[in-house]
């Protein structure tokens, strides 16, 4: 029996691991996260039992608590209830699959509590990578990547020593508007760049992948995970997603992860590792059927929330936070259709120009710049694209 803890379990990679857990009696769930969706999280509750359940806003909590009185169970809310479910005493492993920097303190807090962490929350290394991969050293926990790229990469690198290493090649979709120039981009609506041509996932990460900030970010985190300089991480669109991310050794050889577009299989990788078992229902890949893998530069004149990203991680320290937090704000705004989608990278390059960098920010730091980049995002949008909260 293995017993882990879900933060985010009414997301994308939340429902996916559960939809695991249904048809692996072998895992247990001690405790759940949620932001407000308590309709859904109610149904997770009857069906796995948690100890612990926690929904962000309080307010939300309280409807939770009624809705489920006749349960024994714990609700309880904000940070400190994130913390809680994060460090449940009975779990073993804490699947990190919420959105956003909201995720750094419950990851701490559970590497200090001897957890191993799944990591989806791209977020928490992309701003504190600094802080965490030393932590997972010291507490001796394993970091396992849940995003198919890094588990792709991770994969690629079993067995193999990490100086024969001479390159991560990270593949991506592309997204939506592949091809297209950035006088085709003006007028994009929300609708269009929510229809990812091969993967089903969260508003927020979909819009990331139409920009192709998702990307910077993985960039980011990929320099954390495996110790790498980011200029020896090159990004290779590959419209097909058939090769989820390749590791090119010193003397010439590729190694490369291959499947179908399913989320589940990372996940399900980080779960049971280092065995790999059955993905129940999951597609197999059928080479008679696959007619061409192609591979493409991106462009990072048209999609240049990319450039930025490699901009933000050579120069380091603060300048990763200012970059994510940005693109939070602006993500946010244009899912309101408040702002315009090319507005989304310009933000994130104002916000960088705008940013005194710290080298070494701590985590108080961390919070006080995500802060700092609010407030200039949002008075810098009410400036030039008019903007109104």
């Amino acid at each position: 029996m293995r017993n882990i803890a879900i933060l985010g379990s009414t997301g994308s990679i939340g429902t996916q691991t559960l939809d695991i857990v249904r048809e692996h009696k072998e895992i247990k769930i001690t405790a759940l996260a949620a932001g407000s969706n308590i309709e859904l999280l109610e149904k997770q509750i009857r069906e796995f039992h948690p100890k612990i359940v926690c929904v962000y806003h309080e307010n939300m909590a309280m409807k939770l608590r009624e809705k489920v009185k006749d349960l024994t169970i714990t609700i309880v809310s904000g940070m400190d209830g994130l913390i809680s479910c994060a460090t449940e005493g009975e779990a073993e492993m804490v699947v990190t699959a919420m959105v956003g920097m909201i995720g750094i303190r419950p990851t701490i807090e559970a590497i200090k509590a001897g957890k191993d962490i799944a990591l989806a929350n791209k977020e928490t290394l992309v701003t504190a990578g600094h802080i965490i991969m030393p932590l997972v050293k010291e507490y001796n926990v394993a970091l396992l990547p849940v995003d198919s790229e890094h588990s792709a990469i991770f994969q690629a690198l079993q067995g193999e020593a990490h100086k024969s290493m001479k390159h991560i090649l990270l593949t991506a979709s592309g997204g939506p508007f592949r091809g297209r120039k950035l006088s085709e981009l003006q007028n994009i609506r929300k609708e269009d760049a929510l229809k990812h041509p091969n993967w089903s996932m969260g508003q927020k990460i979909t819009i990331d992948s139409a920009t192709m900030v998702n990307k910077g970010l993985e960039v980011m985190e990929a320099r954390w995970l495996f110790d790498l300089e980011i200029d020896k991480i090159q990004v290779v669109v590959h419209p097909q997603s058939i090769i989820h991310s390749m590791v090119e050794y010193i003397d010439g050889s590729v190694i490369a992860q291959m499947g179908i577009p399913d989320m589940r299989l990372p996940i399900q990788y980080a779960l049971f590792y280092p065995e790999r078992i059955d993905l129940i229902g999951g597609k197999q890949l059928d080479f008679t059927t696959l007619k061409q893998i192609t591979f493409e530069e991106p462009d990072m004149d048209t999609f240049f929330g990319l450039a930025l990203a490699y901009e933000a991680g050579r120069n380091g320290g603060s300048m990763p936070t200012v970059y994510n937090a940005a693109n939070e704000w602006a993500v946010a705004r244009f899912l309101e259709n408040k702002i315009g989608f090319l507005a989304i990278p310009t933000i994130i390059k104002e916000a960088m120009k705008n940013h005194k960098r710290i080298e070494n920010p701590s985590l108080i730091d961390i919070l006080n710049v995500e802060n700092e980049t609010y407030d200039f995002v949002k008075e810098y949008a009410e400036s030039e694209f008019k903007y109104k909260p």
